[in-house]
Parts: C-alpha cells; sequence; structure tokens
C-alpha cells in the first residue's frame, strides 16, 4: 500500500509553524521597542573664541552648560571647552563673575562649572580627538566623551565662522568636512545614538551642509552670508553679553522641565526673523524621526527610560533564615508560604541568586524556565517521531 508523503509533510509544517510565536515575539518586540531609545544623554559645550571682546561667546556656552546641568545632565557627562580669559581679565568689572544679561541677576561663573578644556586646549584637534575618541593612553577619562551606541548627545558650538568654517581661538579653523568626517568615524564606532548639533556662529546654517552620517539633526543661527547678532550689552561691562540666537534659545529652555512634553518642533517654531534678525536653518534629512515626535529632553535633559524587573511568576522564593519578615515579603507580587523552609535541596544551588530584601536575605529560586520552548519543540519532535515510524510500518 503506497501512502502519499504530502499529508505527514503539511501536519509537521503546521506544527513548527504554530511553535513558532513562542520565539519570535519576544524577537520582535525586543527589537521594536529598542528603536529610538537610549540610556544616557550627553553634552559637548564649546566657546571657540577669547579676548575679552568675545565676551558674549563665553556667556553663550556657560548658559547653555547651565541649562542642561539643571534639566539634569551631570558634571561627568558633560564636556565643556572654554577659553576661560573672561572671569578674571583686568577689564572686568565683576571680577570672577560672567553674566549673560544686563540686569546681573544670574551669575554664570560661580562655583559650579567644572572645565573640561581651558585656554590653549580648546583646538581643533582636540575637538576632533574628542568626538572620535582617539587618545593616547593617558589621557584622563574625565576629559574624555565616553559614550556608547546608546547614548544621545548635545553639541553645541559659539564663536567666528565664515561659509563652512568655524575659527578656533583666532589661531586655527575648522571646516564643515571635518566634523562630517569626524561624526562619520563615531557612527562607525558605534559612539552614539542620536546627535542634536547646534551652532551659533555667523553663516553658521553651512557648517552642517556636509554632514551624512545617520540621525543627525542640526540647527544654525544664520544662513550663507547672514550674521550672527548679539542681543544686548551691558554699559558697565562695555561689551555685548549674549547672541540673539541663544538668547532666544534659552528663553525657551527657562520654560522646560525634566517632566516637559515639549518638543524640537516647538523650539524650531518659536525661532523668528523678528527675534533673530537671521534665517534659522533646520536640518531633518539625516534625521527618522520627526522632530514634532522629539521631546527636548531627548538632548537636554537626562531623563532615563527605566525597566521595572518584576518577579516573574514561576519563580519560588525561598528563605535563608531561621525567621520570615512577612511584612516585607508582602511587597514581592508573589510569595510562596514556605516558612518551613531552611536552605534550598542542595541539587538546586546552581539555579539560585541571592537578592537583597529588606533586612533578610531572600534566596530566589527559578524551578520552571523556557516551559513554551520545550513543550512546543517536544510536541513537534513527537509528532514527526510518530508519523515516521507509521509511515515506515506502512
Amino acid at each position: 500500500m503506497k501512502v502519499s508523503f504530502l499529508p505527514l509533510l503539511a501536519l509537521v509544517v503546521s506544527t513548527v509553524f504554530a511553535a513558532e510565536p513562542f520565539i519570535s515575539n519576544a524577537q520582535t518586540t525586543d527589537n521594536s521597542e529598542s528603536e529610538h531609545q537610549h540610556t544616557n544623554n550627553w553634552a559637548v559645550i564649546i566657546s571657540t573664541s577669547r579676548f575679552w571682546f568675545n565676551y558674549r561667546h563665553m556667556a553663550n556656552s556657560l548658559s547653555m552648560y547651565r541649562t542642561v546641568k539643571r534639566l539634569g545632565i551631570p558634571d561627568s557627562q558633560i564636556i565643556l571647552m572654554l577659553s576661560d580669559d573672561i572671569a578674571c581679565n583686568p577689564r572686568n568689572a565683576f571680577q570672577g563673575e560672567v553674566f549673560n544679561n544686563a540686569d546681573r541677576q544670574l551669575e554664570l561663573y560661580g562655583d559650579n562649572i567644572k572645565v573640561d578644556y581651558r585656554g590653549y586646549e580648546v583646538t581643533v584637534e582636540n575637538f576632533i580627538r574628542l568626538l572620535t575618541d582617539r587618545w593616547p593612553k593617558e589621557q584622563p577619562r574625565s576629559k574624555r566623551l565616553l559614550t556608547d551606541e546608546n547614548s544621545n548627545i548635545f553639541i553645541y558650538l559659539t564663536g567666528h565662522g565664515g561659509d563652512e568654517f568655524l575659527k578656533f581661538q583666532d589661531a586655527e579653523e575648522i571646516s564643515s568636512y571635518d566634523i562630517a568626517d569626524a561624526f562619520e568615524q563615531m557612527y562607525e564606532k558605534k559612539r552614539y545614538n542620536e546627535i542634536f548639533f547646534m551652532i551659533d556662529t555667523c553663516q553658521a546654517n553651512t557648517m552642517y551642509s556636509k554632514f551624512y552620517s545617520p540621525n543627525i539633526i542640526s540647527c544654525g543661527s544664520s544662513a550663507l552670508h547672514e550674521s550672527s547678532y548679539s542681543h544686548h550689552s551691558d554699559t558697565e561691562i562695555g561689551v555685548a553679553v549674549i547672541d540673539r540666537f541663544t538668547y532666544y534659545t534659552l528663553e525657551f529652555l527657562e520654560n522646560i522641565t525634566t517632566t516637559s512634553k515639549s518638543t524640537l518642533q516647538d523650539l524650531f517654531d518659536s525661532y523668528t526673523y523678528e527675534k533673530i534678525h537671521s534665517n534659522v536653518g533646520i536640518s531633518t534629512e539625516l534625521f527618522n524621526r520627526d522632530p514634532k515626535d522629539v521631546l527636548i529632553t531627548d538632548f537636554f535633559g537626562n531623563v532615563q527610560k527605566t525597566v521595572i524587573d518584576e518577579p516573574s511568576e514561576n519563580l519560588l522564593y525561598v528563605y535563608d533564615g531561621d525567621e520570615i519578615d512577612y511584612s516585607a515579603e508582602t511587597k514581592l507580587r508573589k510569595v510562596y508560604d514556605v516558612s518551613d523552609s531552611k536552605r534550598p535541596n542542595a541539587t538546586t544551588k546552581s539555579s539560585i541568586r541571592n537578592t537583597s530584601f529588606g533586612s533578610n536575605n531572600v534566596i530566589t529560586l527559578a524551578w520552571k524556565e523556557n516551559t513554551d520552548y520545550f513543550y512546543s519543540y517536544a510536541l513537534t519532535a513527537m509528532i514527526i517521531v510518530t508519523f515516521l515510524f507509521a509511515y515506515n510500518k506502512l
């Protein structure tokens, strides 16, 4: 008697596909949840100018530094580069102080700033090395950008610029190509998740025109052949104390808290020609999200996504001691009554992990794991063996 093999094959295949969701569902969930998420925030804030008449550039940088710290990014994750020749300059009527407004209500320098690169350390070479992490082994960790593929980075530059170049300390220049290639190295080395690049200089929008790496959103204060203007001067200080673009950016950010739902699009919409006196540029071509879906705190804050590791329904909690603190144990989602148990069986010690719980030491015993996988594959194997046996008999 000849038996067709097709019905058998169809049954086996359908059984295997029935077991597939147990595997694929967990994988697809993890992948989808990981998209656009970050676990840490960093900020790189640089004033590329020096000398007294560039007071406003240092005030710009210190203002941004204060803002990201207020919104939660710690000093250990902020790289601040300043010429640092303003606060103690002989021309400064307010020695040891820097202000960003003529009313001098907010002092920016004080004792709470941590300058990572100062004076002649603010160079093009050090900036590129910082981004790409190409340092000699003696470079201290506190002066490095220790980011990874889950890092969102806010990069702010201010100073004097031109068509696709930015001056560093009136001694050298960096081009838009240099920064673009540095970002590409960062991408290849998995040193960022997303970058928000902001620059306040003359012809600022030309500085991000050559970027080609993914997940970078850029914002500049002025278009090609346009200047970036100061906002106002302080008659006692004698020079301009802040630039217009940074002033109105800070005005918007002052209303932001760590729980704010404001987005980058809200910030971009706040810029007008009447305020800035130049055409603010926005580049989103390399970014894979719409700015209206990107929270301000994704870059200016340090709001981390927390995953709560709740006890599994299949875990048995066994107390390792003489007495049980039931008041503490009730905090667990599910606890079995094991008051008569002392220590777990020696044969199960390989699957035990110690956890701190109140004043007691609770031992968690995982006695059932991955049963869905086991039953699915066992059922598949049994069906295959049974039908192959029947087929051979026939």
